[in-house]
């Protein structure tokens, strides 16, 4: 009895092809936008993820000044050398320090000149932020102490000066607050650009003490940058550099700190939040869809009911009985509704997979997303083919018989 409902409710559905897709139509659009929402949220979540984790595991950034603004303000007091060594040794939650100072310079080899930075800093910088040397090396402990002119470039400073020529050995010319001639010992692994569009690539490494004296022409270090001995040891960490911090800094109990650190990990959590909520907001404008799409279907069916009114008196007048009629309807609309969930689902995996493409995000398909949007459309079709079904089975069926 049940495949011979659905078989007919398929021949009814195929006897009207294109109206049963124009009805589905709503259905389609609304399924498909969530699958579409649900799909690249994921994936720009997993990217942002993907590009935090490749700046450090456990990364935490010492940075001075109010959280609000920064260190924007070049009021606040920078921190020094040996607040990175008093991290190093009392602090034993936390396993590297990298005291950092950048500063903006124009790198000229011979005709070819480029804006870009320079960050001063020393071997534990590379390890925290996961650079890797593939040509080259990196530091030696002689040119950390003394300072020697010597740099590690990033893969965009490699091709805007060098074109195609090896870089390692060359001697660049950096201008800032004065001048310095800077050996090329190394070049950086390519990282390309974030999620954000930032280029990963657009910077150089040289030791702390040659960009102090002979750059910047300060002692500052403008930012640490540390990484937790492990996942579960990053609140240890945070806790026990604040304590110290303040307590060197000399911050009373009664005053907020002048300081902050920034947690990746807290970073991916408020991320991951504006993603979820963005994701619910735009999933619930395609629900206004899929209602539209079941008025269509309910439209539809009560249209249908009136094309096989002497179709139905004729069932009625043979026996059939009233439960019959209406879940044959209901099967009808349920079956419709599906299928546009079906269509909807294959649209929106199709046009996930090119814009995650287009837009260089990871392609992943949510399993529950689809299966939601698949019994979402059948509850759909059960909602609003209940009427037009529950009309053809109240139909009396001398008056249906009359029917012209």
């Amino acid at each position: 009895m049940f495949f011979s409902t659905v078989f007919i409710a398929m021949r009814e559905i195929r006897a009207n092809l294109m109206r049963s897709i124009l009805t589905t139509l709503g259905i389609i659009i609304g399924v498909g936008a969530v699958i579409i929402v649900v799909s690249l949220g994921n994936g720009a979540t997993q990217q942002v993820q993907n590009d935090l984790s490749e700046l450090g595991n456990n990364l935490l950034a010492l940075v001075p000044g109010d959280q609000n603004q920064g260190s924007a303000n070049r009021l606040v007091q920078m921190f020094t050398e040996d607040d990175v060594d008093a991290i190093r040794e009392q602090v034993p939650s936390v396993l590297m320090v990298a005291p950092v100072l950048t500063q903006v310079v124009m790198a000229v080899n011979g005709n070819e000149n480029y804006g870009s930075s320079v960050r001063g800093t020393t071997n534990d910088y590379f390890a925290i932020r996961n650079l890797d040397v593939v040509r080259g090396r990196t530091f030696t402990a002689g040119e950390l102490r003394s300072g020697r002119p010597v740099c590690v470039i990033g893969e965009t400073v490699r091709r805007e000066l060098f074109g195609v020529q090896d870089p390692v050995g060359a001697e660049i010319r950096l201008s800032a607050n004065s001048e310095v001639n800077c050996e090329v010992i190394g070049l950086l692994e390519e990282k390309g650009a974030d999620t954000f569009g930032n280029d990963q690539d657009d910077f150089m490494v040289a030791p702390l003490a040659m960009v102090q004296r002979r750059l910047a022409g300060n002692r500052d270090v403008t930012l640490v940058f540390m990484n937790a001995v492990s996942d579960e040891a990053r609140e240890d960490a945070i806790e026990g550099v604040t304590q110290l911090m303040r307590e060197r800094r000399r911050v009373r109990d009664d005053q907020d700190s002048d300081f902050f650190i920034q947690d990746l990990k807290e970073v991916q959590a408020q991320i991951a939040q504006v993603t979820g909520i963005m994701t619910i907001f735009v999933s619930a404008i395609a629900g206004i869809s899929l209602l539209v799409g079941g008025i269509g279907v309910m439209n539809i069916m009560l249209v249908s009911v009136t094309e096989r009114t002497r179709e139905i008196g004729i069932r009625l007048a043979i026996g059939a009985q009233e439960m019959d009629v209406l879940i044959q309807f209901l099967v009808e609309a349920i079956l419709l509704s599906i299928m546009g969930g079906i269509i909807g689902v294959a649209v929106g995996v199709g046009v996930s997979y090119l814009a995650a493409g287009a837009l260089g995000f990871p392609f992943l398909v949510s399993q529950e997303a689809v299966i939601i949007a698949v019994v979402f459309s059948g509850i759909i079709g059960i909602a609003f083919g209940f009427f037009p079904a529950f009309r053809a089975a109240r139909l009396d069926p001398i008056e249906a018989l009359r029917y012209e």
